[in-house]
């Protein structure tokens, strides 16, 4: 397995090497329990992030999964950029803060 490293926000640096057992485990460390809705919200940004490079507008989260803006937030309570896309794996996205 690749070494995980993390930048000083707890993105992960190196996006290539995550995996499920790596989302589990940022998860865990979000103190988030993965359900389906989480998995369903991680593998569109990650493959949103696979095909263009980037994360996906919070619009195309909603659209894709039917959940609404504070659905995501009551799953991810750091919110779609700094939960759900440091879950997902992403380097951190631009603009976060």
């Amino acid at each position: 397995m690749a070494e995980l490293i993390f930048d000083g926000d707890g993105f992960l640096t190196n996006p290539e090497v995550w995996n499920e057992s790596v989302a589990e485990e940022i998860a865990r460390q979000d103190g988030i329990e993965m359900t389906e809705n989480h998995w369903a919200i991680v593998r569109i940004i990650r493959n949103n992030y696979e095909e263009k490079g980037n994360a996906p507008m919070i619009r195309t989260i909603c659209k894709a999964t039917g959940l609404k803006l504070k659905d995501i937030y009551e799953l991810f309570p750091l919110g779609p950029a700094r939960g759900a896309c440091r879950v997902a794996g992403l380097p951190k996205p631009d603009g976060c803060v």
